[in-house]
């Protein structure tokens, strides 16, 4: 039985795959397409959704904290509603966020990141820091909801949310420029030091929050991500986290993060999915592209994406769950190798058959994050959205369903 309280977080609903099509046979037309424009034509977010997002709109398991949930599944999910054309879903992903993350003010409090039953026994708000790349998915979640859907409300969050993210997370780094931070405390370090993460900063999203505010930092930060990349990644690798030294009052250089050191693995893998996610007209996207060299060389010599790599030297070690593999095609089919895009993707689907047949994980892998990773490499892959320039979103369900785009 699903319950719906707080204390469901392990609630479980069976799973099984949505059937391709077949629920479609033998009904009219107007039937059909009425199916299909509820959602029911991605059956990967309707078994996820089913599973793992209550009733209320909390997102389960997002967490290795047991019980809790985190703005990185809330953003996520809210994304994938968009996608999946699943409003009625959207609404309360987005209510339960508002309310518990944000205390229903998005102008005066930007999401905590970490919700659940603490040690006292009470669900709250158990870290009120906030994650900037789940502020900026979340924004950009609502501002599409609102082009799609018509609905002004979600776009007026969205501006609310964008005005508290400019003052409270984005800086002015000594020779770089604009900067986007990695949340409201703990990332900028005596010695004028700052902590990145390059992971938060997809060019796509980026797009869109400098075609909503042209005159915000969006465009510029844009620019100085990429140059991070480009800047620090020797070997052809990118780290999980950059630090980022003044040397004068006008000038810096990205550094090793001093917390993390020069590793790279799972934020790091979120580079490459967004990188090869970016449409190959934006001007940044060949350069980004050829700078993350290195992780096409090692997948291609064992077959799948390393866990750990060490950006300076170049070594790598373990092999990365299946969710690796699903950030990868997307990235594999950017730089043309579509041998390598496609061996990730049969790697993908066998291991999300496994998965979902049996309602278990194997041992030690992060089953929320490979169903997230899986839902974006194959979402893309099957063309079910794509990112246009200006970072909007081209679905597959506009051109069929009445609820047309349009802004």
């Amino acid at each position: 039985m699903r319950r719906c309280g707080p204390p469901a977080a392990r609630c479980r609903r069976a799973l099984g795959w949505l059937a391709n099509g077949v629920a479609l046979l033998g009904l009219a037309p107007a039937m059909a397409q009425d199916i299909e424009c509820k959602g029911a034509a991605w059956p990967l977010w309707g078994t996820y959704a089913s599973r793992f997002v209550q009733a209320d709109g909390r997102v389960l398991e997002s967490s290795v904290e047991p019980d809790h949930s985190t703005s990185e599944g809330q953003s996520y999910a809210m994304l994938f509603a968009v996608i999946g054309n699943d409003p009625e879903r959207f609404d309360k992903l987005w209510q339960w966020t508002s309310s518990n993350l944000m205390a229903g003010n998005p102008g005066e409090r930007l999401p905590g990141w970490l919700w659940g039953r603490g040690k006292d026994g009470k669900w709250q708000l158990q870290d009120a820091n906030s994650a900037s790349d789940s502020d900026l998915w979340i924004a950009y979640s609502l501002l599409e909801a609102a082009r799609l859907w018509q609905r002004p409300d979600y776009r007026e969050a969205a501006g609310l949310m964008l005005k508290n993210i400019e003052s409270t997370l984005v800086v002015n780094l000594p020779g770089l420029g604009k900067m986007l931070v990695p949340g409201p405390e703990g990332y900028v370090l005596p010695d004028h030091l700052w902590r990145l993460n390059p992971s938060y900063l997809p060019l796509p999203l980026l797009r869109r929050l400098a075609m909503e505010e042209p005159a915000g930092p969006w465009t510029e930060i844009a620019l100085n991500s990429v140059e991070m990349v480009k800047a620090y990644s020797p070997q052809g690798y990118v780290a999980d986290w950059v630090g980022y030294r003044a040397t004068a009052p006008r000038s810096g250089l990205f550094v090793e993060d001093p917390v993390k050191g020069g590793l790279g693995s799972y934020d790091a893998i979120r580079v490459y999915l967004w990188a090869g996610m970016t449409p190959a007209t934006d001007p940044l996207a060949a350069p980004l592209l050829a700078r993350l060299d290195g992780m096409s060389r090692s997948t291609a010599s064992i077959g799948v994406a390393p866990e750990k790599v060490q950006v300076n030297s170049g070594a790598y070690e373990g092999q990365g769950p299946f969710g690796f593999s699903a950030a990868l095609i997307p990235y594999f089919q950017a730089k043309a190798q579509p041998w390598l895009a496609e061996l990730q993707q049969r790697r993908v689907e066998q291991a999300l058959n496994t998965l979902l047949d049996k309602d278990a994980a194997a041992p030690g892998e992060p089953q929320y994050y490979n169903l997230m990773l899986s839902l974006f490499g194959l979402g893309w892959a099957e063309k079910r959205y794509q990112f246009r320039d200006d970072g909007t979103l081209k679905l597959s369900w506009e051109t069929s369903c009445t609820r047309a785009a349009t802004r």
